[in-house]
């Protein structure tokens, strides 16, 4: 077989229908190019309505995109998401649990109203989503969900409590949920980025000190761009990462070493 075929046989996700919740801005929209551009049809429910931008993206690779506003922390929407993605695309083959916030502030100003809030978005329903796929992936014994962890499910998250709190629990739910699904043929990992140049960290990229703190702990001396985690999200997403469960990758630019 010649790279191209093995390319097309392993990573292709021709076919596969993906819900990317959070995917039409930040890396949670390089997600949903990345799996358009693999060959998946793309479904993205989002609190942020959509401008256009993300379905032109998707649809100009030739692939069918929907789109559902909601707010995946409220009662019963995690599967109505479900199944609006299955109502219009036929199937859900490749969850990926994106939406996320991170409130910041000290541990001792740090009080249960930005707790609740990020506990509710960055792992209730990033458990909710699986709950919701897991009923449709098990009966058909296929399927990949992806959750969007982060450095600090590693490490210790200063001004970040709920988000690394939330962070190291969607670490732990990965696990869980390979663990006993692992057996119907569905692949539960998790993708950690590192340090990115998106609109979330511009203050922090902007500000000599705080951007010099950064790289003094990225042995690669740049911030990563959305586009580096497009392969990172397709390997998991496809076949090649068949035998590949209850991982969490970090896509850091080899800040962990530090």
């Amino acid at each position: 077989m010649d790279i191209t075929g093995f390319a097309m046989n392993y990573f292709s996700l021709g076919g596969k229908n993906a819900i990317v919740t959070g995917g039409n801005t930040g890396l949670g929209q390089a997600f949903a190019l990345a799996l358009a551009k693999g060959g998946a049809n793309v479904f993205v429910p989002s609190i942020i309505d959509d401008d256009g931008a993300t379905r032109a993206m998707i649809e100009g690779e030739g692939v069918r995109y929907g789109f559902m506003l909601a707010d995946i922390t409220e009662t019963g929407t995690p599967k109505r998401i479900v199944d609006a993605c299955v109502e219009q695309l036929g199937s859900v083959d490749i969850l990926i649990n994106s939406a996320g916030v991170g409130p910041l502030a000290e541990v001792l100003e740090f009080d249960r109203t930005p707790w609740d809030a990020t506990v509710s978005v960055n792992l209730t329903a990033a458990f909710e989503m699986s709950y919701e796929v897991g009923q449709r992936m098990v009966p058909q014994r296929s399927g990949k969900i992806i959750n969007i962890c982060s450095m600090f499910s590693f490490l210790g998250g200063r001004l970040s409590p709920a988000y690394a709190a939330t962070k190291h629990g969607i670490a732990g739910l990965t696990k869980a949920y390979c663990d006993e699904l692992a057996m119907y043929n569905i692949q539960v990992n998790g993708i950690a980025p590192g340090y990115y140049a998106t609109a979330i960290t511009e203050n922090t990229r902007s500000n000599p000190d705080t951007n010099r703190r950064v790289l003094e702990h990225i042995p690669a001396d740049r911030w990563g761009e959305p586009g580096d985690l497009m392969g990172t999200v397709v390997f998991l997403a496809s076949r090649a990462s068949d035998y590949v469960n209850g991982h969490i990758l970090a896509v850091d630019g080899g800040y962990l070493v530090r």
